[in-house]
Formats: structure tokens, sequence, C-alpha cells
């Protein structure tokens, strides 16, 4: 189940990353499909001379904040327990707070709005494994240095679950980007969203996260 806010959504590039990452499964003959209550992306994916259906379900909500904030909606409860309801994933790949840190809307408290969201999650199903990313860049550096600030934060609240016995990975989804001195117009079509080329690193680093739990 993707779920997080526009990124997930893929504005700009209808189906975002989960369409390279659709991609890389079938070319390593693997089987995955995307659960969840909102559809867009392209109709198939072709790999070689075999063409696939794609699954263009997700949970991406334009514009979304981790809690209700700011005059923005959230992603947490209940819109989380609904999602989780219906979709009955195996993998929750969540990336959220890009609003939050754009916006600045007390950026201080974010990662404990992330932690009980995380929490949430694992409530809702704590036999999937919840991939959370660290977010990717604006294309802004005051807004990049808040974007730091709340990435670094995330290691804590994931290694903690763990010692909890909860199934949670962390992956880096900033570094990729910002490896490359020309990210800003390269990897990035506005000033929140990656372009087809960013969303090619998000796919390669979601399925490096995912591929030995896929048969």
């Amino acid at each position: 189940m993707p779920f997080g806010d526009s990124i997930t959504d893929g504005y700009g590039t209808p189906g975002g990353y989960r369409i390279e990452l659709f991609r890389k499964t079938l070319t390593n003959s693997k089987k995955i499909t995307f659960a969840g209550r909102k559809l867009n992306g392209p109709d198939t994916v072709t790999v070689g001379t075999t063409t696939t259906k794609f699954p263009q379900g997700n949970e991406g909500y334009s514009g979304y904040t981790i809690d209700p904030l700011g005059g923005r909606n959230g992603i947490s409860s209940p819109l989380v327990d609904d999602a989780i309801a219906a979709a009955k994933p195996h993998i929750i790949l969540l990336q959220i707070g890009t609003n939050d840190i754009d916006l600045n809307l007390d950026v201080a408290n974010a990662p404990k709005r992330l932690g009980n969201l995380l929490d949430q999650i694992i409530k809702d199903a704590p036999n999937a494994l919840l991939v959370l990313a660290k977010i990717t860049p604006l294309n802004y550096d005051d807004g990049n240095a808040r974007v730091r600030a709340y990435n670094d934060a995330m290691p804590a609240l994931v290694q903690s679950r763990v010692a909890a016995g909860k199934h949670i990975l962390l992956v880096d989804m900033y570094a990729p980007f910002t490896a490359n001195a020309s990210f800003k117009t390269a990897l990035l079509a506005d000033q929140w969203h990656p372009n087809p080329a960013g969303y090619l690193i998000m796919s390669q680093v979601w399925y490096d996260a995912i591929q030995s739990y896929l048969h």
C-alpha cells in the first residue's frame, strides 16, 4: 500500500514512483500489486514484449500533512485506519511530511506526530512490513535544512520500534537526490515533486528495500 501525500499520488507524473517500481518487479520476475482506494497511473506497463495491466491503487493524498494542521488535512486517523482496513496490505510504503516541512507547520514536533502515525499503522496492521522513507528534498535551501532535521529524527523512531519487535525499516530518499549536485533541476519538477528521473530514483530505493519480501 503506497501511502502518503502528492508524491505518493504521483503529482505531475501520474503513477509516480509506482510505475518504475512495478516495472522492476516484472523485470525481476517477482509479483506485486498496489493496494489503495485511489486509482491513477498508466493502464499498462510493458517489459520487453510483455504488456501487463498496471495496478493503479494507492493512498496518496495531495496537500496532506501528517495530522490535520494549518488548515491541511492529515493522513492520520481515521484516514489511515480506513485505508488499512480496506487494503489489508502486506507491505506499506510510507513517505509523509513534505507539506509539514515546506509550510513550516510546527516542525519541532513533526517527528512526534510521525511516531504516533507509525504506532497507529503498526496497531492497524501488526503483521505488515512498514517501510518509512526519509523524505525527498525541496528545491530551496532553507526548506532542506528543515527536511534534514526531520529526516535525522527518523532513525531513532524506527530503531525504538524495531527493538520492540515491530516490522519496520527505514529507507533514505533524500541522499540519492542530493548526491546529484543539480538535483533541483535534474530531479525535481517544481518546489516539491520529483520529475520522472526523480521518481525513477525513488522506485529503486523502494525496490531495494522490499525485493527480498517479494516472490
